[in-house]
Formats: structure tokens, C-alpha cells, sequence
């Protein structure tokens, strides 16, 4: 039987359990609308993916220390305020099948929610002289906006080559884990080497777990619960369409091109495409580098001496790429 996410946590469940409490009394607000939303935010908590890592990498690296529930704690506080701006730039109205902060109170209180969540996340690392991971941390927020608005810029053309992918990915979701793991890292005070080594592993980790992300498209909707062919509806173009495009002929290509382009509301013209895709390989050549990037985040973690914790990250990657949704 493959390993479950319950599982893996069971190497850091009182550390997950503080982190918890901490995380709550950090979104406490004296205004009682903002600790309504604070609370609505705080139920609705996804598979805490993030915070796994951050602990996991600490752990791996030396002993948990406070700092190390305060980066936890600011990268969750700083990624939840994008994804709350991201539900009003998208118009989206579910999260995780919980209706959107922007569904339930509107735009303007969204952004002003988005915005308090930053500040705090600042204020928590600045109370406590928390720099470093601040630097981290910010920087990924940083990578998280350039690679959506490279997206954005190359959907327009549909011209993103697998470098551009690869660059795309790298900024907009492995940046995020990537920084996850440096924090975990630099909050037991590991040499600048290991805290490199962390960060590269949690990269390769993030570019395997969007890929498996972008082969739900070409899934089915039964096993994954989610709307087969949405990535080809909002023109993104993925690896497993960028590699059936590169071994398309001309005519081929340009009749693709022209779906997504004029014809992505069809769902018979979006099916086409998905058929394409699979025919020409797309999908075997994505699984091949997913599983390329898992490989290299496995290599990275053989510096590091061997520990339930260390164990544990690799299950954690390996769940990354197993998941069915």
C-alpha cells in the first residue's frame, strides 16, 4: 500500500499540533470582521504540505527550534495572502471546495484580508529578528508573482518553449516548497551549504509536483475530481502539449494552435487536443521528467545523514508525484 500524507506526519505530529495553535493565535485580529475570516481561514486548512516540509528540512538539518514554528508560520501567513489575492484576480469563487474569501465578503475586504496577512507575516519575522528567513521567504513571494506574470505574458502567443516552462514552473511553484525547505534549514542555524542543499531539494521537489499537476489535465475527471482539459480552456500551455507540439508537423501544429487559440469552449475541439497530446507522447515524456526531478531531489538528500525525518522527505516526494488530486 502506497504512503499515505498521515503517515508521513506522524514523524512530526507534536510538531504539527504546536504549529497549529502558534499559527492560530498569529492570525488573531481585535477587529471582529477580520477574526471571522481569520477563523474561516484557519478551518479550512488544506493537507499542510508546506509546514510538513519546513519541519521535515528542520529536523533533517538539526533540532526544531521556536524560529523554526515562525517560519512555518510566515510562509504559511504570506502564501495564504496570495492565494487570497489570486481568488479576486481569477474571479474564482471555491478554494479547495470552500467557497473564496472574495465569494463570501466581496473584493475590497479580499485585497484588505490579502494585505493583513502580509503585514503580519512581516511583523512576525521583524518582532523577532527573523531576517534570514524573511529573506527567504519574500524572495519566493517574489519568483511566485514574476513566474505568473511570464505565464500570463507567454499564454498570449501560446509560444513558451520547455525552457520557458521549466522557468515558469520553477518560479510560480517550486520557489514556494523551495523556500520551505531553506527555512527549515536556516532555522536550526544549518552551515549555508546544507540550508543550499535543502533549498535545491525542495526546487526539484516543486518542479516534480507541478508537472504531476499539469498531467491531471489529460486524466480523468473520475479519478482526480477535477474538470479535464481546464489548463487547454485557459490557454496554459504544460509540458506534456509544449512536447506534442515540438514533434508536430506544420499543419498539425497550426490546427492545435488554432483550438486553443479560437476553439478552447468546445468541449469536443478541447478532447482533440487532449487526444493529440496523448497520441504523440506528451504524456509519457512529462511522467519522464517528473520522475528525472524526483531522482535529482532523492540524490540531493544523500548528503544528508540518515533519519526518520530524512525518510520521511523522501516519502513526502514520492507522494508528491503518487497523489491523485
Amino acid at each position: 500500500m502506497p504512503v499515505t500524507l498521515d503517515d508521513i506526519k506522524k514523524v512530526i505530529a507534536p510538531d504539527i499540533d504546536n504549529f497549529e495553535k502558534k499559527f492560530r493565535d498569529s492570525m488573531k485580529s481585535n477587529v471582529m470582521l477580520l477574526d471571522s475570516i481569520m477563523s474561516y481561514i484557519v478551518k479550512r486548512k488544506g493537507k499542510q504540505i508546506r509546514p510538513m516540509f519546513v519541519f521535515l528540512s528542520a529536523h533533517t538539518c538539526g533540532d526544531v527550534t521556536e524560529a523554526t514554528y515562525r517560519g512555518a508560520a510566515l510562509i504559511e501567513l504570506l502564501h495564504t495572502a496570495t492565494l487570497v489575492h489570486d481568488d479576486v484576480v481569477d474571479d474564482a469563487n471555491y478554494r479547495r471546495n470552500f467557497f473564496s474569501i472574495n465569494a463570501l465578503w466581496k473584493n475590497k475586504i479580499a485585497v484588505l484580508v490579502g494585505d493583513y496577512l502580509l503585514s503580519r507575516g512581516l511583523l512576525l519575522s521583524v518582532e523577532n529578528n527573523d531576517f534570514g528567513l524573511l529573506k527567504i521567504v519574500s524572495a519566493a513571494v517574489r519568483e511566485m508573482s514574476e513566474g505568473e506574470l511570464l505565464q500570463i505574458e507567454k499564454a498570449r502567443n501560446l509560444n513558451i518553449t520547455e525552457d520557458i516552462y521549466y522557468n515558469i514552473i520553477r518560479q510560480k511553484t517550486a520557489s514556494l516548497i523551495a523556500s520551505c525547505c531553506a527555512v527549515g534549514a536556516a532555522s536550526v542555524k544549518a552551515s549555508d551549504e546544507n540550508i543550499q542543499l535543502m533549498k535545491s531539494f525542495g526546487e526539484k521537489t516543486g518542479m516534480a509536483f507541478q508537472i504531476k499537476d499539469d498531467l491531471f489535465d489529460y486524466t480523468s475527471a473520475q479519478i482526480i475530481g477535477k474538470p479535464v482539459g481546464i489548463d487547454i480552456k485557459e490557454r496554459k500551455m504544460t509540458l506534456p502539449l509544449i512536447y506534442a507540439l515540438s514533434k508536430a508537423t506544420w499543419m498539425q501544429k497550426r490546427k492545435i494552435i488554432n483550438i486553443i487559440k479560437n476553439e478552447n469552449h468546445k468541449p469536443k475541439k478541447v478532447a482533440e487536443v487532449i487526444a493529440f497530446v496523448k497520441q504523440s507522447g506528451g504524456i509519457d515524456y512529462a511522467i519522464q521528467k517528473m520522475n528525472e526531478y524526483k531522482q535529482s531531489a532523492f540524490d540531493l538528500l544523500g548528503a544528508f545523514p540518515e533519519s526518520p525525518y530524512k525518510n520521511a522527505l523522501k516519502q513526502l516526494v514520492q507522494f508528491t508525484i503518487d497523489r491523485d488530486k
